[in-house]
């Protein structure tokens, strides 16, 4: 029987991490949560507030941290590459305290340098946080982008470098963003889209995928634009998130919603996902 993959949501944790977070999973029907446990557009280490913490670790809700948007290990500013060494750090030493399965980062972009530059820097950089996750920690999840600018990871064919950088190493997964994967150029709306996609993935990195953001489009395929939209009211469309719940490489693996609006509309999308992986 093939495993049953949670649905949920990405969270607002006003509040109290615990206390605001599982609040709002409640209210959109969520299955399980992403959270983000820093600013997500700054640089600051907030420690943490240990009693919400430990009601989150307790709880035994399936969930996942995403880094700030800012973390860029192929930056050649060496200001922002030190501060996306701290923030990543600190944001696994937190995925470990609250007990997450798994830290969800950005790929990154070279911006001005040249590619090799920016993928030696990656590892140089990266790897020694891979080689610190303890046992039991979360894994990291590298999160491939739209495509635009100087990115260093956008379709599937990129991961293959990209992991190859980081000695593939076992601590390094992959979280694939539906919405980036289409404005990257993988067709999920045609026939047989979703298929050849999910079957490249497998071929590329066996195993890797840890969580997916289930996220429409606004854009076309191959827009290379990150702009997200209800499940079923953009250009990808409804029927794709169904096959993709249903292909042997996303057997189990969660789907988390980054979808547009307020607790209403993340509702119904999680209730059309629901649907269509009960469906089958």
């Amino acid at each position: 029987m093939t495993p049953r993959s949670l649905i949920g949501g990405h969270v607002s944790v006003s509040g109290g991490l615990a206390k605001g977070g599982l609040a709002y999973m409640a209210e959109i029907g969520a299955e399980m949560i992403q959270v983000f446990v820093t600013n997500p557009r700054g640089w600051a280490l907030p420690p943490g507030k240990p009693d919400q913490d430990a009601l989150l670790a307790e709880s035994g809700v399936e969930t996942f941290v995403h880094v700030p948007y800012l973390a860029n290990f192929g930056s050649p500013n060496a200001e922002t590459l030190a501060n996306s060494v701290a923030v990543v750090r600190h944001t696994l030493r937190r995925g470990a305290d609250i007990g997450a399965k798994g830290v969800v980062v950005h790929t990154g972009s070279a911006v001005s340098q040249p590619r090799d530059d920016a993928m030696r820097q990656l590892r140089e950089h990266l790897l020694p946080l891979l080689d610190e996750i303890p046992d039991g920690g979360p894994d990291l999840l590298l999160e491939p982008m739209a495509g635009q600018g100087a990115m260093l990871c956008a379709t599937v064919e990129d991961l293959e470098p990209y992991l190859a950088a980081l000695d593939w190493h076992p601590r390094a997964g992959v979280c694939l963003d539906t919405c980036h994967a289409f404005a990257a150029g993988h067709d999920l709306a045609a026939e047989g889209g979703v298929r050849d996609t999910l079957d490249l993935l497998h071929k590329v990195a066996p195993g890797r995928l840890k969580l997916i953001h289930a996220n429409d489009s606004k854009d076309v395929c191959g827009a290379k634009k990150d702009r997200h939209e209800n499940i079923g009211a953009g250009h990808i469309g409804a029927r794709p998130f169904a096959e993709l719940m249903r292909h042997p490489a996303a057997a189990g693996v969660p789907l988390c919603i980054e979808t547009p609006g307020k607790a209403d509309k993340h509702r119904e999308d999680i209730e059309t996902l629901k649907r269509l992986r009960d469906e089958g």
